[in-house]
């Protein structure tokens, strides 16, 4: 079954998304989408959905996330499929989180700008600062070309600690499964 919803454009810094709304008021966004943001295919997306990181960083409790079929209100101009697969945005956002986790170098500024933004938007409120979305996107856009800057510099070194952590784990996995401990002392 699919549900019908709104669409319309958001702006992420310079990137421009297809922001969905659902009759009862949530935002989704597509899992092709999703995984463009932070370099990765679609198949990305659906093998998160499966594993067990989604689930402990939602929080064990949470109801397993599927991927939900939308179908866009063509009302005006709308090109493209109007069948969606779309995610809730907290999913979007444990997701990108995930991949900044794993050393993805789209991901982590996405993530430190959007959460700079959020507080930013707080303490604007807090101190009756007001900016106007174009700003705020430029803003975002000049903090992720800085953090870009910076890892294009140490993000080499974040990305191969992961790997060799990856590859150990690994290998330990390896010799588990062989029945060899390989803590064990040389015999």
């Amino acid at each position: 079954m699919t549900t019908k919803a709104k669409r319309t454009t958001i702006q992420l810094g310079d990137r421009i998304l297809d922001g969905f709304m659902l009759p009862d008021g949530s935002y989704r966004l597509s899992q092709t989408q999703a995984a463009e943001m932070v370099g990765k295919g679609e198949q990305n997306t659906r093998d998160f959905l499966r594993s067990k990181a989604l689930k402990s960083l939602l929080g064990g409790d949470q109801i397993p996330v599927k991927i939900e079929r939308i179908t866009v209100d063509t009302e005006g101009s709308y090109r493209g499929n109007p069948n969606i697969n779309a995610l809730p945005l907290n999913v979007v956002s444990v997701y990108w989180l995930y991949q900044a986790i794993r050393g993805n170098k789209q991901a982590v500024p996405l993530c430190v700008a959007l959460m700079t933004e959020s507080l930013e938007r707080r303490f604007d409120e807090a101190f009756g600062i007001e900016r106007s979305e174009s700003e705020r996107n430029q803003r975002l856009q000049s903090q992720l070309n800085e953090m870009w800057t910076v890892l294009q510099d140490v993000g080499e070194g974040l990305a191969l600690d992961d790997e060799i952590r990856r590859e150990r784990d690994y290998l330990l996995e390896e010799f588990k499964r062989i029945g060899h401990d390989p803590y064990a002392p040389p015999t």
